[in-house]
């Protein structure tokens, strides 16, 4: 039987990722409220007009709608593209990086994790535990089958990622009494951790806290946000898990140049 063209192949994954990212709204939408992710169908959070299966095609439907709900004429929010958009081009990038197989499918599942994450923290200030606890065990049982990663780094990864964290947030307590950081980054950090093992922590650590230096130091000018005004570290933390995904060992090659100058020549 002849192979599939790449491109073929590449298309099919973005739509399965699409397709998969249409469920990740509804995670978004519902998880926050305890609501269940299954029932009841998909309507328009204004109306209540219950969604055909014509308006559920992911990207599609919500071009032919022209971005409005056909029952009240609301504005559909620009999130449900971008979700569907984002979990597609990411399911390529896997794909493309590993090719088909165990590792796509595992860093699939943690990929789309670490999208709900991002935009239930953007609105809601909260990492759902529904997440990141099963996450952690996820992460774990994944180190038995992921090439490159062991059991016992899958289990530094949890303890130090959670741990650092965890002393991060005590000491701040300390200093300015008042919490700063939530448990829920603690928690996504070990789920992290868990799942791309201890060596990652170290650039997963950088990365989020000099992005989100950066946007809060953006913010601060154009919108003279005040510095007690919080921002969600979970986006950085997930923004910053996905790009060691595809770039860690050069990341790790890098940062081994900065410290050994020397070894690196």
């Amino acid at each position: 039987m002849a192979e599939l063209p790449a491109g073929l192949v590449g298309l099919i994954i973005f739509v399965f990722g699409a397709c998969i990212g249409s469920f990740l709204n509804v995670c978004i939408y519902r998880l926050p409220a305890g609501t269940s992710v299954v029932t009841p169908p998909s309507a328009c959070r204004k109306c209540g007009h219950r969604l055909a299966w014509w308006e559920n095609i992911p990207l599609i439907s919500f071009l032919i709608l022209r971005g409005r709900c056909r029952g009240c004429e609301e504005k559909i929010s620009m999130q449900y593209p971008v979700v569907e958009f984002m979990n597609g081009v990411l399911y390529v990038l896997l794909w493309l990086r590993f090719g088909l197989g165990i590792e796509m499918a595992i860093y699939a599942v943690f990929v789309s994790a670490m999208v709900v994450v991002t935009f239930i923290d953007l609105e809601h200030y909260i990492i759902p535990d529904v997440i990141s606890l099963p996450g952690i065990a996820i992460g774990f049982a994944a180190s038995f089958m992921l090439p490159g990663l062991s059991w016992q780094d899958s289990l530094m990864g949890m303890i130090l990622g959670g741990g650092i964290l965890l002393l991060v947030a005590w000491a701040y307590y300390l200093v300015a009494r008042r919490e700063g950081m939530g448990g829920g980054d603690i928690k996504l950090l070990a789920m992290i951790g868990a799942m791309l093992g201890w060596k990652a922590i170290p650039a997963v650590i950088f990365l989020s806290a000099a992005s989100g230096a950066l946007v809060g130091i953006v913010l601060m000018l154009l919108k003279g946000r005040g510095r007690q005004q919080p921002i969600p570290f979970g986006p950085f933390l997930a923004g910053a898990a996905v790009i060691y995904i595809f770039y860690g060992q050069r990341l790790m090659e890098w940062y081994l140049s900065l410290v050994f100058p020397a070894q690196a020549l």
